[in-house]
């Protein structure tokens, strides 16, 4: 079996159209309930002006015996009575046009609902578009903040390592240009030290990467830790300026010097007393 589905507006449309039927229904009870009492009190106002006249006539008839004295009573009585059925029937005729101006109230409220229902989906859509409007002004306006704050950070420049300006090659207030040396940094920090230890080609033939060492610095007589961490791959000569060349073809044997990179332990500076250039005796322990 087939099942309809409705949406919650169209739902609500078919329970306020219902909610207007009920009411145009409720309006025309009350008009007709305010054209019969309006009937009712025309039919006893005519009837108080019939008794009144029956009065005004039978007065002076009585007053000379012509009629019988009961006839003007009754007639008398009947009068008062037409009096209250007016009263009765405009009070009933003021509650009827009374019914009938909240039935119309009603009416009204009914149509402008369900005119409201019928367009509730309408501004449900223009509402959901105000919401992407907005979200999309959202983040547009983030979009436009990330590349403020990135274009804020390219107005500081960051030196890639800690340490103290060794030598400085601009002033406060001068133009630099892209790619231009700024000033020379040198950093404190124990692991971005080194020693280039020269030895002997002679002293190298037990000597291995990884070896411990003792470092002694003049500067401070203190001496520190470290390891060997590489040999270089040739002479100091071989990449000097001006490389030494027997162009006589006399050889004459000369004991070569290699370099030989030692690195400090970690934590072997915490005061960063030990600074680049500085004469250093180093001791290698080799098996």
């Amino acid at each position: 079996m087939r099942q309809s589905r409705f949406t919650e507006e169209q739902i609500i449309g078919v329970l306020k159209q219902a909610d207007g039927e009920n009411a145009e229904a409720g309006l025309a009870a009350a008009e007709r309930q305010f054209d019969a009492a309006q009937a009712y009190l025309r039919q006893a106002e005519a009837n108080d002006l019939k008794a009144q006249d029956d009065v005004n006539r039978y007065k002076p008839l009585a007053a000379k015996d012509e009629i019988p004295q009961q006839r003007y009573v009754h007639a008398v009585d009947t009068e008062k009575a037409t009096v209250a059925a007016v009263e009765t029937a405009r009070a009933s005729a003021a509650a009827a046009e009374q019914g009938v101006t909240q039935a119309r109230a009603k009416l009204s409220q009914a149509r402008a609902e369900l005119q409201y229902a019928r367009t509730r989906p309408q501004q449900i859509s223009v509402q959901r578009s105000r919401a992407q409007a907005a979200e999309a002004e959202t983040e547009k306006a983030g979009a436009v903040l990330e590349q403020t704050q990135l274009n804020l950070q390219y107005t500081t420049i960051v030196a890639p390592v800690s340490g103290i300006v060794g030598q400085r090659s601009v002033q406060p207030g001068q133009n630099v240009a892209p790619g231009q040396q700024l000033m020379t940094i040198v950093p404190l920090d124990s692991q971005n030290i080194w020693v280039t230890a020269n030895f002997k080609e002679t002293q190298l033939k037990y000597m291995r990467p990884g070896q411990p060492v003792k470092i002694s610095v003049d500067t401070y007589g203190r001496t520190y830790t470290g390891h060997v961490l590489n040999i270089a791959g040739a002479s100091g000569a071989r990449f000097s300026l001006l490389p030494p060349e027997n162009a006589t073809g006399n050889y004459v044997k000369v004991v070569q010097r290699i370099p030989v990179k030692i690195v400090f332990e970690k934590g072997q500076d915490p005061e960063h007393l030990l600074r680049p250039g500085m004469s250093v005796e180093p001791n290698v322990k080799v098996q």
